[in-house]
Parts: structure tokens; C-alpha cells; sequence
């Protein structure tokens, strides 16, 4: 059975060569919405959904389920959960025939570690690499790479912060080649994130923007504000969620005034659902998954415009 690890293992240790493959189908889609937006067309609206917070990880028919949510129009898939996960090539193929089947995009990847890896591991070049590869064969555009609490560099602190800024650099070409952006997601403020971006240098890393995350690390007062710091050049797609609640009710985050600054640097990337499981502690049905998921996306909408061309 081919396996995505040894794929990427012999081509990240030697440095060399490029991710081969035809353009993937996701930018396909990306090319098409910049064809529309040239004649004046308003972009479509890109609102997606992770398949961990459908409570559907490692389930084939989770593209089917988000088929019957009006607005939704991708699935964000995890790499390494799942059985079989998508370091198996002959999933990847399946999940690529479903997504293909009911008119679902793949706009991107998570869960990229290995078990008891991170960014800081001596492995993590290696988990990075495999998950570009699934995603150049899914056509997803992005692989979210994510590092909290000890795994986040002391921006202040080369010695902490240099090693990570080295990998991604080394790493951010391979992506390149493939199409694939590399969206870093963590317990950073925005400015940290801005000089860690800048530090990497890499046209394809940017920041995977989390208003909530900013919040519960401890900087809400810096969450809608670092939407025109990051701007649209550093952000890559943006989670949506407001912890157990809809995104209309109170939470920590004032989601029409961040809307409103999305709308403000033209932002037209995905965003991408992140309900937390506890939304849907009383009531694990599928069916109350896809009426707040329905909810949220119709106060996304009456919120958002996408530029145009």
C-alpha cells in the first residue's frame, strides 16, 4: 500500500526535486472565481466547515452531509486522524471521487502532526511535507499548521523563534511547487504573528486568523484590530466560531465589527467553521449540527461582501 510518508520522507531529506503532479482542482475553483471577479462580478462567498467539529473525521459521507447545508461549500479535512487517515494514498483517492461527487471543495487541511509531534519535533519537516503532498493530490490550496502554548516561539528570543522561522522557510518552497499555502494558526497577537511572517519571507506563509484564539489567549483587545495590522497580504482564511454559542450570540468577539474589517482589506479567502464540540453536548445529532450550522451561515452572509474585480 503507497504511503504519503515515505513519499515526502525521501524528498524532504534530500532537499531536492519537485511535488509533481496536475494543477489541483481547488485551484481550478480559485482561478475561476478571478476569471469572474475581472468582469466585475462579486467573488462568491467562501464559507466552509471542519469535518472534526461535524463530528465527522475518517467518514467518507461527510461531503454528502455538508451537501445538504445551503451556503456551505467546502469541508476542511484532518491529515493524520481518521482510519484510514489521509496519509494513505488510497483514501486520499476516495475522499478526493466523494468530494468530486457531491460538488465539495477541499479548501484546506489540519490536524498535519504526527502522534506526539509538533512544530518543534525533530519529525515535523516530515509531517509537513506529507500533508502537502495529500493536499496537492485533494487540491486543497492550504495546510493549517497549528502551534499553542509551549510550542510557540518567544518572539522576543531568537534562540526560540530561529529554529521554527528555519523550518518553515525550508519547507514553504515545497508548498510552493505544489500550490499549497502554509497557514500558521497559534496563540500569538497579531503583531508577533506579523514579525514571525515577515521573519519566514515566504510568499505562501501567512497566518490562518483565529479573532477567538486571540481572544482566549489573552488578547481580545487585539483581535479586530490585527485584521488591518496582518491585512490581506498575511492572512490566509479565517476560523469562525464563538465557543459553545452561534456566532449571533454575545462571546468575546464582536463579529459584525470584524466582519465589517474583513470586508475593510477586501479580504476574499475562506471562512472556515470551528464550532466547539460543546455546542452540541445536549444534542449530537447530526441534524442540530447542520441547523446552527445553517444559523451561522446566514450571519455570515448578512455580514460579509466579497470584492470585486
Amino acid at each position: 500500500m503507497e504511503n504519503i510518508h515515505e513519499l515526502t520522507r525521501r524528498k524532504f531529506l534530500a532537499a531536492s526535486g519537485v511535488l509533481a503532479g496536475a494543477a489541483p482542482w481547488g485551484r481550478g475553483f480559485q482561478q475561476e472565481n478571478k476569471n469572474n471577479s475581472q468582469g466585475g462580478q462579486e467573488i462568491p462567498l467562501r464559507i466552509g466547515h471542519r469535518a472534526a467539529n461535524m463530528n465527522m473525521v475518517g467518514n467518507l459521507e461527510v461531503f454528502k452531509v455538508a451537501k445538504q447545508i445551503p451556503g456551505l461549500m467546502g469541508v476542511e479535512l484532518q491529515v493524520t486522524a481518521g482510519k484510514p487517515s489521509l496519509l494513505d494514498l488510497d483514501a486520499v483517492r476516495q475522499y478526493k471521487r466523494e468530494a468530486n461527487r457531491w460538488g465539495m471543495i477541499i479548501p484546506s487541511l489540519a490536524g498535519v502532526w504526527s502522534k506526539g509531534s509538533s512544530i518543534r519535533s525533530p519529525l515535523a519537516g516530515i509531517d509537513l511535507m506529507q500533508s502537502i503532498r495529500a493536499s496537492e493530490l485533494l487540491g486543497a490550496s492550504l495546510i493549517l499548521i497549528a502551534f499553542f502554548h509551549l510550542n510557540v516561539p518567544d518572539m522576543k528570543e531568537e534562540a526560540s523563534y530561529g529554529p521554527v522561522v528555519e523550518l518553515l522557510h525550508r519547507v514553504a518552497p515545497f508548498g510552493a511547487d505544489a500550490g499549497v499555502t502554509l497557514g500558521l494558526e497559534n496563540s500569538l497577537n497579531p503583531a508577533e504573528n506579523l514579525k514571525f511572517v515577515d521573519l519566514i519571507d515566504r510568499p505562501n506563509v501567512k497566518v490562518y486568523y483565529d479573532l477567538y484564539n486571540m481572544a482566549f489567549y489573552g488578547y481580545p483587545a487585539d483581535a479586530i484590530p490585527g485584521i488591518a495590522l496582518l491585512g490581506k497580504q498575511r492572512i490566509c482564511q479565517v476560523h469562525v466560531k464563538n465557543g459553545p454559542n452561534l456566532i449571533a450570540e454575545p462571546g468575546p468577539i464582536d463579529w459584525p465589527a470584524a466582519f465589517e474589517a474583513f470586508n475593510d482589506i477586501a479580504y476574499e479567502g475562506w471562512y472556515i467553521f470551528e464550532e466547539e464540540p460543546a455546542q452540541f453536548t445536549d444534542h449530537r445529532s447530526q441534524l442540530q449540527m447542520m441547523e446552527a450550522a445553517k444559523k451561522n451561515i446566514e450571519f455570515v452572509k448578512q455580514h460579509c461582501r466579497m470584492p470585486l474585480g
